[in-house]
């Protein structure tokens, strides 16, 4: 007996630490760890992560946890658990995000860390509210010039039309004028070395760059182009104002820091930050827009009326029967004719000389709030295509509904599925611009449960300066062309959680100058 009862203390005691460890697991969200020590459910994950979750969140509610190569994720996807992924103090983005931010820019995690706050704050006060009206007139110039090399007719494929409009109006606003290749053979050099590594940015910001080949070839020749351009960019000055472009104001503060080695990487991580969202967000803004009439019209409507009608000259029209008999005279389309005299003429407004057609016009703030269909079309293209997901790093325990989860887990919340919840979206999987009316875009307020440019501390800087980018592109392509869709509305790709979802299938565009 007295061998028998330490040897029974034993076993009752490892079912009780067992029992308790079982219990307290309870606590925490459901788990899917999948069979394979470390991988987890790494291959189901990482075939359709869009998908994999849906059918998680039909299985095991609204959170729940999934184990990937080694890291838990825990993925918050209705509006439990938003209060504490965006105030507790127990939640870090800077953690969650230092390894992806080393391998997809090889910026090692203690510069990271020490200057990521300095480089958010210089880029949000650039790129800024205040600061809008500086960018305004050089969109304006960068698209037309874009747009000239057009052409007066043709079909391309949206996504393509889009990346070589945008490409180049991005590059040489935010580093400097002329960075961007003009040669017919750098340009698809370009082309295909970003596309390469935007595409493998999710895996190679999660898995050993040695495994993607193609992509680590991309990512070193983007990082070469930067270190022999630094220069050029460090020394550029605008023509028309001393004011530093955005990676200027990057240079500088590295210079500050004693960082110059790595202007390169920063150079990339900008440089991704500006182009992969912004290009899938202008596409499915078009083809939303293409593929609903009604809306379509009322844009074109909203456009003529504050520009004028494409290929009319009017000369010095005022508020006077001869002022309207010329711009009847020069008009191309009566029903556009009466549209402009109603909101231009007939306000008692003087209209000075102005040329439009294949003429330049000069896009405005002012003009842009008198066009506000286009911003709402272009937030609810961003609602109904936004990132899969933003990410925290879980410091100490937190809790969310009934669970706690854990030191360590990557908190997951999901914009994609909290722009579906009817509770804040009637009608969620509809394309409705009108109910942006509800938001206070004017003190650049969004709807609740918006998630799309993160929120907090480290909401995504670059938010404004992208809107008026596509709204700009938006008015000048259907000021300048018709244009129609030749296939149906694409389906939005499951392949990716970072980022705004591509689409999955062609998208044809059938564009004609107007004369």
């Amino acid at each position: 007996m007295e061998f028998i009862s330490p040897t029974v203390i034993i076993i009752l005691g490892c079912v009780a630490v067992l029992l308790f460890l079982q219990w307290k697991n309870l606590r925490r969200p459901p788990c899917i760890s999948g069979w394979i020590p470390w991988i987890g459910a790494g291959f189901e994950f990482g075939k359709t992560p869009l998908e994999f979750i849906e059918k998680a969140r039909i299985k095991y509610g609204p959170v729940f946890t999934v184990i990937v190569m080694g890291t838990r994720m825990t993925f918050v996807t209705e509006e439990e658990g938003i209060n504490v992924f965006l105030k507790s103090k127990e939640v870090n983005f800077e953690l969650a995000v230092q390894n992806p931010i080393y391998r997809t820019a090889s910026i090692a995690k203690n510069i990271f860390l020490k200057l990521h706050e300095k480089l958010y704050i210089t880029v949000k006060g650039k790129m800024g509210t205040l600061n809008l009206y500086k960018f305004t007139g050089q969109l304006t110039e960068e698209l037309q010039e874009q747009l000239q090399n057009l052409g007066t007719h043709g079909t391309t494929d949206l996504n393509k039309f889009m990346r070589h409009l945008l490409y180049p109006v991005t590059v040489n606003i935010l580093f400097k004028k002329g960075l961007f290749p003009s040669d017919e053979r750098k340009i698809r050099e370009f082309h295909q070395h970003f596309q390469a590594y935007d595409e493998g940015f999710e895996y190679g910001s999660q898995l050993p760059e040695c495994l993607f080949r193609n992509w680590s070839k991309s990512k070193k020749w983007l990082l070469e182009l930067f270190e022999k351009n630094i220069p050029d960019i460090k020394t550029y000055k605008s023509a028309k104002d001393n004011s530093l472009t955005v990676m200027q104001a990057v240079l500088d503060l590295l210079e500050m820091e004693a960082n110059e080695q790595k202007s390169p990487n920063y150079g990339l991580l900008l440089l991704w930050a500006s182009l992969s969202n912004t290009v899938p967000v202008a596409f499915w803004t078009f083809a939303f827009v293409l593929s609903h009439p009604n809306i379509h019209r009322t844009i074109m409507e909203g456009i003529s009326s504050v520009f004028g009608t494409a290929g009319a000259y009017l000369e010095s029209p005022k508020n006077t029967s001869e002022g309207k008999k010329k711009a009847k005279l020069f008009s191309k389309r009566k029903s556009e004719t009466s549209l402009f005299l109603e909101s231009k003429l007939f306000q008692g407004q003087n209209y000075g000389c102005r040329k439009v057609g294949k003429d330049k016009i000069k896009v405005s703030e002012d003009d842009l709030k008198k066009l506000p269909l286009i911003k709402w079309c272009i937030l609810e293209t961003i609602r109904l295509r936004a990132p899969g997901v933003i990410t925290r790093k879980v410091l100490k325990p937190v809790k969310i509904l009934n669970y706690t989860v854990p030191s360590g887990d990557l908190l997951m919340l999901s914009p994609f599925w909290l722009h579906r919840n009817p509770k804040y979206f009637p009608e969620p999987d509809l394309f409705k611009p009108e109910r942006w009316k509800k938001a206070n875009l004017e003190k650049h307020a969004f709807l609740d449960c918006f998630m799309a440019f993160g929120s907090g501390k480290y909401q995504c800087p670059g938010r404004w300066l992208a809107l008026l980018e596509i709204q700009i592109c938006i008015i000048l392509i259907f000021y300048y062309y018709d244009c129609s869709l030749l296939d149906p509305l694409p389906k939005q790709s499951s392949l990716h959680l970072v980022g705004v979802q591509q689409p999955e299938g062609r998208c044809r565009i059938q564009f004609k100058q107007r004369k």
